[in-house]
């Protein structure tokens, strides 16, 4: 989000799309993300400006991330610059022999091998982040996210938003997972790179807590609840004042007080930017009809503790859509006032019904592929079936790689 002003609820928003390289053919893992910026910027450099897009490094060497120069007012519209990137990033790439591929977790990468850190700009953050927990694993090294920033300018809307946000981050997987395979075996949970999240700090529980956020609603509620014990607990080692308190926040959706937004990080990342758009055009919609109270108030949205919603979060990360939520009470929050229990995706299929006018066309048409082909990683389990080899599992996702480049949805 920019810092040149608050914006308001809802003005805008910013989004942020990771993604890895790869060798062609072989999908191998190519830690040379720095390469690729050289060959465009002339040196090596940590952020790349390219107009509406931007390109960053992350913290290890093959993954980068291209992000919004600033907020768009209209999330449809940057569609079109993030697909241009990818092929002009491909086409950089084609050089070297390499390409980005889409998903959020690589099916056979070995993390313990494989595993480069970025050695150049801000390395003093990600050489204390490995000296802690050894950066050497699935929920550090092999994950890539769309990440939403959505803005608040004030404590009351920071409030609101952040009570909506809660209880829709234990939904999100049923629709975005994409990570179904680890170490080239299908690994039982859709939404692999969360489940290997989860674990990736438990050294110090206090930077990601439930990964659900607390129940907070105030700058110096959340300063005195969340930054405060993360301060304490990485003193110790963080010796050399390197760490930001909003950097180091790993919950699900972290509050950025520095630029008056709230960033959503449990989005696996999809096969072309299309389908990550229109994926964040139906989060916001329902993210805002939550703020505006169209199903219930504020009030009981903020009555929810991060365990009951962990446990549908849980739910989520394993069946995607096919999880069934138990719990009436949650039903009721997004407008279901006749059903004890529900799969997750037949949640969808009504907040779809309920909120599709407010999409874009073109967002309308992917979810509508969505919900009746189920999320990308259970298309990527029909492809690979239950027990895929390694020439099966390159086969399907370098078509995803093919889906990336056309921009198109994955059957």
């Amino acid at each position: 989000m920019s810092e040149r002003r608050k914006y308001r609820l809802f003005e805008v928003t910013g989004i942020e799309l990771e993604y890895m390289v790869v060798e062609r053919g072989t999908l191998r893992v190519l830690p040379m993300v720095d390469r690729l910026f050289k060959d465009v910027a002339g040196r090596v450099v940590s952020d790349v400006a390219r107009g509406a897009i931007e390109w960053s490094n992350e913290l290890v060497s093959h993954v980068l991330e291209l992000k919004t120069a600033r907020p768009t007012g209209r999330i449809a519209s940057a569609g079109p610059a993030f697909a241009r990137e990818v092929h002009y990033i491909n086409a950089a790439l084609e050089k070297h022999n390499a390409m980005l591929l889409p998903t959020a977790a690589h099916p056979l990468m070995d993390p313990y091998t494989e595993t480069v850190i970025w050695p150049h700009a801000h390395n003093e953050v990600y050489a204390l982040y490995n000296s802690i927990f050894d950066c050497r694993g699935h929920g550090w090294s092999n994950l890539q996210s769309t990440h939403l920033n959505l803005p608040f300018a004030n404590d009351e809307e920071f409030g609101k938003l952040h009570a909506a946000v809660r209880l829709v981050l234990p939904l999100i997987p049923a629709l975005a997972a994409s990570s179904p395979i680890l170490d080239g075996r299908p690994t039982g949970y859709m939404d692999s790179r969360m489940e290997a999240y989860l674990h990736h700090q438990e050294r110090l529980p206090e930077l990601m807590g439930s990964l659900i956020p607390e129940a907070v609603f105030s700058q110096e509620e959340y300063y005195r609840v969340v930054f405060d014990p993360i301060g304490r607990a990485l003193a110790p080692f963080d010796t050399a004042h390197v760490m930001d308190h909003h950097f180091a926040n790993s919950r699900g959706a972290i509050a950025r007080f520095d630029r008056g937004a709230i960033e959503l990080r449990v989005i696996d990342i999809q096969e072309c930017p299309a389908a990550d758009l229109a994926i964040a055009e139906l989060i916001v919609a329902v993210v805002k009809a939550l703020v505006n109270g169209r199903w219930v108030s504020t009030y009981l949205q903020r009555a929810w503790h991060e365990a009951d919603l962990l446990a549908v979060f849980m739910r989520t990360i394993k069946d995607a859509g096919k999880a069934v939520i138990p719990h009436k009470d949650f039903l009721v929050m997004f407008g279901v006032m006749d059903a004890d229990r529900m799969p997750a995706q037949k949640l969808w299929e009504h907040l779809f019904r309920e909120l599709g006018g407010q999409l874009s066309p073109g967002a309308r048409k992917v979810i509508a592929h969505i919900l009746e082909h189920g999320s990308l990683a259970q298309r990527i389990m029909k492809r690979v079936g239950r027990a895929p080899s390694r020439e099966g599992i390159i086969k399907v996702y370098a078509r995803l790689a093919d889906h990336l480049e056309r921009n198109e949805p994955f059957a």
